[in-house]
């Protein structure tokens, strides 16, 4: 147990001591023929991993842009045929009732009662109908317009707030660059 933290005192001596080494602000560190003190290979790396940052998170949204545009080219409008037919067979289904109700009137009063009742009900599913229908294109023609608006404003959106980063990016680089340049110290 001793030996184990005679072992842990001797790891932190030797830590402070690197930590003396290499965090003063005497330190320079020469790399390729330059000098950099700890702070300014600090500031380096900040700039390089922010700037590789904005590029990578930039070409994402590139990408999805791509594939977004992609998806709305290929979208083709839903099949609306069968609607168009169910109308076919109730117009042609309500004509052939109100014919054969005539026919039966004439010949019994009994029947003309009951097969009113009948007609009546028809009529009620067929008007049912064709107001389902008419809901149901409603709804179709909303929904797609109200995606494609939808999506209309996410690509404005995406595309201003994209020009928005590469503004901010754009000032910020040349004010660090400016920065750079009127630093009386930068070596002039």
């Amino acid at each position: 147990m001793a030996e184990e933290i005679k072992n842990v005192n001797a790891k932190i001596d030797d830590l402070d001591a690197a930590a003396k080494k290499y965090a003063s602000k005497d330190t320079v560190i020469s790399i390729g023929g330059y000098e950099f003190t700890p702070a300014k290979l600090m500031v380096v790396f900040t700039l390089v991993s922010s700037l590789l940052g904005g590029l990578y998170g930039a070409f994402e949204v590139y990408k999805d842009y791509q594939s977004m545009k992609k998806k709305i080219a290929e979208y083709s409008a839903p099949d609306l045929s069968g609607f168009d037919k169910r109308l076919a067979v109730i117009e042609e289904t309500s004509g052939k009732t109100a014919d054969y109700t005539r026919d039966i009137k004439t010949d019994l009063k009994s029947d003309i009662r009951r097969n009113e009742t009948v007609t009546e009900q028809i009529e009620r599913s067929v008007k049912q109908s064709q107001r389902e229908s008419d809901q149901d294109l409603k709804v179709v023609t909303k929904t797609v317009d109200t995606a494609l608006q939808r999506t209309r404003d996410d690509m404005d959106k995406l595309k201003r707030e994209i020009d928005t980063k590469i503004d901010k990016l754009n000032s910020s680089v040349d004010s660090k660059i400016q920065k750079a340049i009127d630093n009386p110290l930068s070596g002039k």
